[in-house]
């Protein structure tokens, strides 16, 4: 370890004792990190990598030890050290940002309090110096108007928000380290770009080492310095960052690589997605942990432990049979293998509109106390679109633009303010008694998160039957059929009909949620964010089956997220809102590469892409500055507060939706982004001054 190292691991093992045997989820890990340093920890759920992050603070669950090994935070090994001594390096020399920000912040105690709280453990500043450093921290991190914030509670914060809380939290006391596990998963591109941002800020600034855990390839390539690769425990392959994306050489890396959606949408072939589970923790395999997933496993890998060693550059990797073909040469590779003998066709279907919505109004009432009324939230301002049978129509922008209150208006578990929704040319709000009920099954709403969605003291059968048994459909042994047939259709063994959801993964309980959204056969499926917290290879195999259960079934899907990617690979059409009201809409393969409007110009050029020689055009830097309130949304063009084009007419004018090219390419822009094939100061379909 060289005088310059901040925190280096040796042969780090971690043991959590269960009822039946002794998990070790970390085996065998040695990494470091140097001041200033980024280091990446990468790999799919399960694969060690927050119990790494959590073996360094010691912070472990109950039954959790260190087992072996060394945690050398400069020349102080942590694992000697007693419960008091951690105390006194918690929060002073080692820092955390914890997955979870609502969930890790106390909801009783205000955040000016609890970003104080380090430094009043640690140093002997005064009530009134502790709080007007909380107020500087606040204000380093970039919330808003900071002095008013402190007396706020986290309930009061938006999820962003939430996350800055959590970093000026853990930085209060100008820490060595910082560990920063998942921090920016499920926030929008935003915010998540904002974050990141800052975390890359602070460490210039602070020289301060970080260990950013994550496993989104596209964050860790346009930041970190290094990256570990993860998998059942211990490290696979550990490199520079250009010399991962640029040439990976174990196969699992190569394979999270193949399954990133950006590289299937232009084409329409299915994602790579790797075969199999990780392996039992508490009885790992004798040879090569990924041996049983790899399409490279002879006898040798099954039988013997690859070490994991350094090429003459530098590169480790833990590989009897290393691949060596450069990142895109892979991606095709690996496409061909697996894909469609026919790329899908990107294009909406023909025929008469499923969905059809008509100038949708929703406001909220904001009330003080119990009656007085203190003003309207302007939750979706007069929305309209249609949505072909059998097409995926993609909904995307920020937190707090309305694209789930659409959903939810949809789906009948709002009720509209004003407009007009049909489904299969029906009104929902106008047909009565049966008809009403059985016009309902035809549209259900697959929720975000999977976990809080799914009755934890129900077993996953009574959850899938449920809707058939509300609805009186079929006899006892009949919805006992059909839950067997949908749990086989969606990949889920026979024995989930009597386990309960804390029993599954991520990725298995939002296949259980649809599941659930398919029993009842209904013609249109309101996907809100069924992906956003899954790791790359299961949202792979998730969004596979959602492909597959469409053309099956003729699904028509309404996808909302704010994951581009995403969007883009699954859905025919895109439509982009930003505060309430809907900004662009077009086909996919032309919004995406041909944006119109500047919002969803910012939105792209704010997602983080798995390759780190990516660079963005001169002028773009996403969308900054801060969402408007919906209570009071600017003058005419909503988007102009933060629009880098605005002028004076975008203050009092608001602009129409306006033909911006073909295929029904159109966006509500005073003064739209120039089309690729269009001359300087020529307009295209009235669409006005292109600037």
């Amino acid at each position: 370890m060289t005088p310059e190292t901040v925190l280096r691991l040796e042969d780090l093992h971690t043991t959590i004792d269960v009822r039946d045997g002794a998990v070790h989820p970390v085996d065998g890990v040695s990494l470091e990190v140097a001041p200033g340093e980024m280091l990446g920890l990468v790999g799919e759920s399960g694969c060690g990598k927050t119990m790494t992050a959590l073996s360094v603070l010691r912070l472990l669950p109950t039954g959790g030890r260190v087992a072996g090994g060394r945690i050398m935070l400069g020349q102080d090994d942590l694992t000697r050290m007693t419960e008091r001594e951690l105390r006194a390096v918690r929060g002073r020399r080692i820092g955390m940002v914890f997955q979870d920000p609502m969930t890790s912040l106390n909801p009783s105690i205000p955040i000016g309090r609890q970003v104080a709280e380090p430094l009043e453990l640690h140093s002997r500043l005064s009530g009134a110096e502790l709080r007007e450093r909380a107020r500087t921290m606040l204000d380093l991190v970039g919330i808003p108007h900071a002095g008013q914030r402190l007396d706020d509670y986290p309930h009061q914060l938006s999820g962003g928000m939430r996350q800055r809380v959590m970093i000026a939290r853990a930085l209060v006391c100008e820490p060595e380290l910082l560990i920063a596990d998942e921090p920016t998963t499920a926030l929008d591109v935003t915010i998540q770009h904002q974050i990141l941002e800052l975390i890359d800020d602070l460490r210039a600034r602070l020289r301060m080492a970080v260990i950013l855990v994550t496993h989104d390839l596209g964050v860790v390539a346009g930041r970190a310095d290094r990256v570990a690769v993860m998998y059942a425990g211990r490290i696979v392959e550990h490199t520079g960052t250009r010399s991962l994306f640029g040439n990976p050489r174990h196969p699992y890396t190569e394979a999270l690589f193949a399954a990133l959606p950006e590289h299937s949408a232009e084409t329409g072939r299915k994602l790579y997605s790797i075969p199999g589970t990780p392996p039992d923790l508490r009885e790992p395999p004798r040879g090569c942990r990924f041996a049983a997933r790899c399409r490279y496993a002879t006898v040798a890998c099954r039988d013997y432990d690859p070490p994991l060693k350094a090429d003459t550059s530098g590169h480790s990797y833990a590989c009897f049979h290393p691949v060596g073909v450069p990142a895109p040469e892979v991606i095709q590779a690996v496409a061909a293998r697996t894909a469609s003998a026919e790329p899908e066709d990107g294009g909406a279907k023909d025929g008469a509109p499923l969905l059809s919505i008509e100038h949708l109004v929703k406001d909220f009432p904001v009330t003080r106390g119990l009656w007085r009324r203190a003003g309207t939230v302007s939750a979706v301002a007069d929305v309209s679109f249609s949505v072909g049978s059998g097409e995926t129509f993609g909904l995307v922008g920020e937190s707090g633009c309305g694209k789930t209150t659409v959903g939810r208006l949809v789906a009948g578990l709002e009720t509209r303010t004003a407009g007009r929704v049909t489904v299969g040319g029906v009104d929902p709000d106008t047909v009565r008694g049966k008809d009403s009920r059985r016009l309902r099954r035809d549209t259900h709403l697959m929720f975000q998160d999977p976990y809080a969605s799914l009755d934890p003291r129900m077993r996953v059968g009574a959850i899938v039957a449920e809707p058939l048994v509300i609805h009186g459909v079929g006899t006892r042994a009949g919805r006992k059929r059909r839950v067997e047939e949908l749990l086989a259709e969606v990949g889920l063994p026979s024995d989930a009909v009597e386990r309960y959801p804390h029993e599954f993964s991520g990725g298995q309980r939002q296949r259980i949620g649809l599941a659930r959204a398919l029993a009842l056969e209904p013609k249109l499926v309101i996907a809100d964010e069924p992906v956003s917290a899954l790791d790359v290879s299961v949202r792979a195999q998730v969004l596979n089956l959602m492909k597959d259960l469409q053309d099956r079934h003729g699904l028509t899907y309404v996808l909302i997220s704010h994951d581009l990617s995403v969007v883009r690979y699954l859905s025919h059409r895109i439509g982009v809102m930003y505060l309430g009201k809907l900004v662009e809409i077009g086909r996919a393969d032309d919004v995406y590469p041909h944006p119109r409007h500047p919002y969803t110009r910012g939105l792209i050029d704010t997602v983080p892409v798995a390759d780190p020689w990516a660079t963005r055009e001169s002028g773009t830097a996403g969308v900054t500055g801060e969402l408007p309130s919906a209570l009071t949304p600017p003058s005419g063009c909503r988007f102009r507060t933060r629009c880098p084009r605005a002028q004076d007419r975008c203050a009092t004018e608001e602009p129409p939706m306006r033909d911006m090219g073909p295929a029904g390419h159109q966006a509500a822009c005073h003064f739209p982004l120039q089309a690729p094939d269009t001359p300087a100061g020529i307009t295209t379909s009235g669409a006005g001054s292109a600037l």
